[in-house]
């Protein structure tokens, strides 16, 4: 998979793209978890997110916030990395200017960081958000929800507790003009180390099913 550099606000990013040869293939941004505990682009979560795109006809970007990896510049308590979700982006809407359909996923600290992103982006056709972190960030900027999208969580899950999950869901449902799908995985844990398989496969159907609906709304 082609590994790309492209410019952040605070310096090079890093980042593995992986295109289809469409010229107006949907594209997708993939965000990895929390950069200060282990997170980077290559978290099984975040890889196999990436790669359930791909088999689904995306063109699929993830990439490795500021100061991890080979990426330029330092932790930015999640305002920087929110610039640079946004410059990844506009990085892959570069590559691929006739897309009509533009997903965001992320994962954890990236599922946050991408629905404040989603926010910012009418363009967002959906989003992808595993085991986000209710407790710990706020979510209220999601007033109201600019688009449908999947919400997925391990049941097992003690950094991102399933009932602060369910108190998100249950605010972002009572949304007209959306649908929120929230799936909990049985057994699973933060890191979905029992349950990943039914986890991929959920969020391969949702997304499936979700990319004929917006291609079957999609003007002539």
């Amino acid at each position: 998979m082609p590994e790309v550099i492209f410019p952040g606000p605070d310096g090079r990013l890093e980042g593995r793209y992986h295109p289809q040869k469409e010229r107006d293939a949907p594209v997708a941004l993939v965000l990895h978890p929390h950069p200060q505990f282990g997170g980077t682009m290559n978290n099984k979560v975040v890889y196999n997110l990436h790669y359930i795109f791909h088999r689904l006809g995306y063109s699929v970007l993830r990439f490795n916030f500021r100061g991890v990896g080979r990426s330029q510049g330092e932790f930015d308590q999640g305002i920087g990395e929110l610039s640079d979700a946004a410059a990844a982006l506009d990085y892959l809407q570069s590559l691929k200017p006739d897309a009509k359909i533009t997903f965001i996923a992320g994962f954890s600290f990236g599922a946050w960081i991408g629905m404040q992103l989603l926010m910012r982006r009418p363009e967002a056709s959906g989003f992808i958000s595993v085991a986000p972190p209710a407790n710990m960030y706020d979510f209220t900027f999601l007033a109201p929800c600019p688009s449908s999208g999947l919400i997925i969580n391990g049941e097992a899950d003690r950094i991102a507790p399933p009932e602060d999950i369910v108190k998100l869901v249950e605010k972002l449902q009572s949304q007209r003009g959306i649908t929120v799908t929230h799936t909990t995985v049985p057994g699973a844990n933060h890191f979905f180390e029992d349950g990943m398989d039914e986890m991929t496969a959920t969020v391969e159907q949702y997304v499936d099913q979700r990319t004929a609906e917006l291609k079957a709304s999609l003007p002539e």
